[in-house]
């Protein structure tokens, strides 16, 4: 439970009472750059206020009030070596909306990076542009907080800065600190309030205005020479060990001078690695709020490198690189990206291992791809120079006694194995990176040493799929993916049959082959900025150009069903076949329609008395094409062109073909059409009297057909005929007089020729 200690008048809020201290930041902005188009160093302020500790000395707090402008901030306190244990809590007041945020969690301590710092405290948080703040802090069971508890916030300034470029970042640590290195305590006058704010001791005097002032450095020229890239170059005292070529390519990253750093803030020369070797990488989150936009990212480093330097008394920013969550990597502690610089993030291993941090929070949030990717090329690259495999394990030396994340501990000397590329949990009681960044780790290894992930042949374009097979001409278009970034990817090769057919970019995502006859394997291979390689499961390709053939040509024939001048219904025939696979048969005269390979026939009408044409085109995988057409005439022939024998009866109705048809009960009356063509239907008219006929062709009986229908039919083709070929014939039909429904309604005859 949260003690209840502070008085009454402490439960009121307040606004700042006291001298709210400053420290300012030296090194003013400088002109812009016309050929970098970054600006100089932006000037960062930095003020600072004691919080009230409760009598028992566990818990302690500052109360909400106004403050001056600030972005960032941390609780500190007096012992470097001290850590809080209990919960470190603050909410903020937006400058822009003037609403307060939610209470946010800070981690408990920066992990004592810097061996001689000024002070202790927590890691920085960024909340975005506030003006007012509240603070409380919860110790674990009677244990007592650190002494000198204090809130820091700082004012990281603005600075356009352009041409920012995704690529990675990482983080440093220091050893042994330089003589000037560590700093004096500052001095503070509390009031009896329990939002009694300190009153520092800084390069000019405060205000004795009793709201917040800021003092600045009157310098605003970095104090040493700077290289090309921004950072300051070690003076010649410092053994510099060489820059060895890497392995994998070096990303693009964003110089000190290009997040605008003031150099002024940390004068001392930078300190390399003992034995000038990169053996690990650590992976880190800066466990602040992740709301920050990517073009605000510089002034997140910026505050972060104040907080380092100026509140905790650090020779420069801990880490060796940064990288926020678009993918955009920043230089860290100065010295040379490409050199083995000592950072101060992993306490107890240093010496031997360069930091990446992350901006933002990553417990429960998982980190962007664009940041992961970064991380893996600057840990590839920075690896790379000293022939370290990002997906191997590593030897390191504890610098110190310690305890991890996970309950581990050791004494100074031990030798501990642990992933090259790892959290900083890994060897340091912290939740950094975060639940989400660390579950994230193996991920970025693989990126980092590759093989390629989740290489998979997606299709074959070109080319026709039946079952697990293709087929195609000759060209064809091969797609993959894969889960590793583009970036991370050297090239991909299409081999045929195990040789290189065609080589790409690492961005691509296809490319194009030419394929000889015959059955082939097609297998996409990626090769990875290491050298590994990955290779797809194999595509079977048949190229082949014989087309499809018609072993049966289209024929038609007159079919079943309504008659109609316009509409008279036949049926298209054919078979196609093709020496691979046949894909399907496409109509395209004179209407359009597609059928499979196995279909051979389709139900049609065509207009009777016109000539049709009928054209079909065969495809098969391979994208090869044959073509056949037939063309068909259908003409309908009235009761009246046909050779009467007995009675009929002429019957006068719209729905008769022409009109008019023909109607007899007389036992034996017949009618005979004449005709030449290749396909006859009879045309009838049906209802529940309806009797039976006999049907004669060419003068032979064929059949005898009962022309009852339980509903009412009209122009009704109730049977067919069909021949190979055209010719003359003559069909008979002779009404059998059936015994109680004898009549038989005949409207005319239809042929095809």
């Amino acid at each position: 439970m949260r003690r209840r200690w502070w008085g009454a008048a402490a439960v009121v809020a307040a606004t700042v009472s006291g001298a709210l201290a400053v420290q300012g930041l030296t090194g003013g902005p400088s002109d812009d750059s016309a050929d970098d188009g970054k600006s100089g160093p932006v000037q960062s302020k930095t003020r600072s206020a004691r919080l009230a500790v409760a009598d028992d000395g566990a818990s302690a707090q500052l109360g909400k009030r106004d403050t001056e402008p600030f972005s960032m901030l941390g609780v500190t306190w007096t012992d470097p070596s001290a850590a809080v244990a209990g919960a470190v809590e603050i909410r903020t007041r937006s400058a822009e909306t003037g609403t307060w945020s939610n209470w946010l969690a800070l981690d408990g301590n920066s992990g004592q990076g810097e061996a001689g710092a000024a002070r202790g405290g927590t890691e920085p948080a960024w909340v975005g542009p506030s003006d007012g703040v509240e603070v409380r802090v919860d110790g674990e069971g009677s244990a007592r907080l650190p002494e000198g508890l204090r809130l820091d916030m700082v004012d990281p300034g603005s600075g356009t800065v352009s041409g920012l470029e995704p690529a990675a970042y990482v983080v440093e640590e220091t050893g042994t600190p330089s003589p000037g290195e560590s700093t004096t305590e500052e001095t503070a006058t509390a009031t009896t309030s329990p939002e009694a704010t300190t009153s520092e001791t800084v390069t000019s005097e405060p205000s004795d205005s009793e709201s917040a002032s800021a003092s600045e450095s009157s310098s605003s020229t970095p104090s040493e020479s700077t290289t090309p890239s921004g950072s300051v170059s070690p003076s010649p005292s410092t053994s510099v060990p060489s820059a060895p070529p890497s392995t994998a390519p070096k990303p693009a990253i964003t110089s000190r001078a290009g997040w605008s750093a003031d150099e002024s803030i940390s004068p001392e020369e930078p300190g390399y690695l003992p034995d000038g070797k990169i053996k690990a990488v650590v992976v880190h989150h800066t466990a602040e709020s992740n709301d920050y936009t990517c073009e605000q990212a510089p002034a997140v480093v910026r505050g972060i490198y104040a907080y380092h330097v100026k509140e905790l008394g650090w020779k420069d920013i801990g880490y060796n690189f940064l990288v926020d969550k678009c993918g955009t990597v920043y230089e860290g502690r100065k010295g040379g990206v490409d050199l083995p610089v000592m950072g101060a993030h992993a306490y107890g291993f240093n010496s031997e291992t360069t930091g990446i941090s992350v901006l933002g929070t990553y417990t429960d949030t998982a980190p962007s791809t664009a940041a992961m990717t970064s991380v893996a090329r600057i840990a590839a690259w920075k690896l790379g120079q000293y022939g370290v495999d990002p997906t191997g394990t590593a030897t390191l030396t504890a610098g110190a006694d310690g305890t991890n994340y996970f309950h581990k501990s050791w004494v100074k000397g031990a030798q501990l194995s642990l992933p090259v590329i790892h959290g900083h949990r890994d060897g340091y009681n912290t939740q950094c990176p975060g639940d989400a960044l660390y579950s994230q780790l193996a991920t970025i290894r693989g990126w980092a040493g590759g093989p390629v992930a989740g290489l998979a042949l997606k299709s074959i374009s070109g080319a026709g799929l039946s079952g697990s097979t293709y087929y195609t001409k000759a060209g064809i278009s091969v797609s993959w993916s894969a889960t590793t970034p583009a970036s991370l990817i050297s090239t991909y090769e299409v081999l045929v049959d195990g040789k290189v057919a065609a080589t790409t970019a690492g961005t691509a995502t296809s490319a194009k082959a030419t394929l000889g006859a015959g059955t082939h394997k097609v297998t996409v291979r990626a090769r990875h900025q290491s050298g590994r390689t990955t290779t797809t499961a194999a595509a079977t390709v048949v190229a082949e150009t014989t087309p499809p053939t018609f072993s049966t040509k289209p024929g038609l024939a007159l079919r079943t069903g309504t008659v109609n001048t316009t509409a008279v219904p036949l049926t298209l025939s054919w078979k196609a076949t093709d020496t691979t696979a046949l894909k399907e048969v496409r109509l395209t005269a004179p209407v359009a329609a597609t059928y499979g390979p196995t279909v051979t026939s389709a139900a049609h009408t065509a207009k009777s008395g016109a000539a049709t044409a009928w054209s079909l085109t065969a495809y098969d995988r391979a994208g090869n094409t044959g073509t056949a057409a037939v063309t068909g005439t259908p003409v309908i022939l009235q009761e009246t062109s046909a050779t009467k024998s007995g009675t009929w009866t002429a019957k006068s109705s719209a729905s008769y073909l022409g009109g008019k048809s023909y109607t007899s009960s007389a036992k034996n009356a017949s009618l005979t059409w004449t005709f030449t063509g290749r396909s006859v239907a009879w045309a009838v008219s049906r209802a529940a009297t309806s009797g039976q006929a006999h049907i004669y062709v060419d003068g032979a009986k064929v059949t005898t057909v009962d022309l009852k229908s339980a509903t009412t039919k009209y122009r009704d083709a109730i049977w067919t005929k069909t021949w190979t070929s055209s010719a003359k014939h003559t069909v008979k039909i002779v009404v059998v007089g059936t015994s109680g429904r004898p009549t038989v309604t005949t409207d005319g005859l239809v042929y095809l020729k």
